[in-house]
């Protein structure tokens, strides 16, 4: 009698925590271990580029990259890995990191990624809030590029990484710990006057901003994306370009009259060193081209 072929394998139920860690170091050591997941689409077309590595650039590779936050994290952390200490102040962007790697090493090192959509399954809500917030994480990048393009900065990549990362602590909170993401999410729409920061850290014992730095700090990402992506210095007119854009997409996200954006376009102004009226109309021309 012929053998009968074998079931395939069950994949394991996802991980997802029910209760807070105990501090920043317990949250930091979790992610440290985590096995990241990404983006769907981004796991799909990776492999389709796989299958004609010959074909494929470091260009080609970046530019689907760039726009999974997660897929961007495992890039820069796995080369930053790789980096030598005196190399720490090296600028690194996805392209540039692709470039070191090399593709064919990158196809070596990077296996069938995980995704989100596998981690999330039946968790719709969350999934759904999470791709929400990676959209915002886009519609950020696109403004803090625009605003360092007009203020004639050199360091306009690293500027926008570090708006496209400003979100990744809770981004990989609804991967790992959806549930109480979403009370979060149910406590902000019942008083939407809740400050994130302080729910956080009633939820989850820690200011998320602060599981980012540390992650950066541990994955020895480069020391200017780490220092503009602290917004314990807001006086710097960088670190201001990064915030004032993930501020305005945070605003804007369900519309265009939300009762902070005049605030939020008098300080693009000044940022910008341009009238408010003019900064309104810039802000409108970047979310256009979006």
């Amino acid at each position: 009698m012929p053998d009968t072929p074998s079931a395939p394998p069950i994949a394991p139920p996802a991980l997802h925590l029910k209760e807070p860690l105990r501090d920043l170091a317990a949250w930091t050591r979790f992610f440290l271990q985590a096995d990241i997941p990404v983006l769907q689409e981004t796991s799909l077309a990776l492999e389709a580029l796989r299958e004609r590595e010959e074909e494929v650039d470091a260009g080609m590779l970046a530019d689907l990259i760039d726009t999974d936050p997660f897929m961007t994290m495992k890039v820069l952390a796995y080369v930053s890995a790789k980096r030598r200490n005196v190399e720490s102040t090296q600028t690194e962007t996805v392209v540039s990191s692709l470039i070191m790697m090399g593709v064919a090493p990158f196809f070596r090192n990077f296996g069938v990624q995980p995704t989100v959509q596998d981690q999330l399954q039946g968790q719709p809500a969350a999934l759904e809030a999470l791709l929400a917030l990676i959209k915002r994480a886009n519609r950020a990048a696109h403004f803090a590029t625009g605003f360092a393009v007009h203020r004639g900065d050199t360091d306009v990549a690293v500027i926008r990484q570090a708006a496209f990362l400003n979100d990744f602590a809770e981004m990989l909170m609804f991967c790992y710990a959806p549930s109480m993401e979403m009370e979060i999410r149910a406590m902000q729409q019942a008083n939407p006057t809740l400050r994130s920061v302080s729910l956080q850290r009633f939820v989850f014992n820690i200011d998320l901003s602060d599981l980012r730095q540390e992650l950066m700090k541990f994955w020895r990402f480069s020391e200017l994306l780490v220092r503009i992506s602290d917004g314990k210095h807001a006086e710097h007119p960088t670190v201001r370009n990064v915030l004032l854009a993930v501020r305005l997409a945070r605003h804007t996200e369900q519309g265009w009259d939300n009762a902070a954006l005049p605030d939020d376009i008098e300080d693009i102004a000044k940022l910008l060193n341009a009238p408010p009226r003019v900064a309104r109309g810039f802000v409108y021309k970047i979310d256009q081209g979006a």
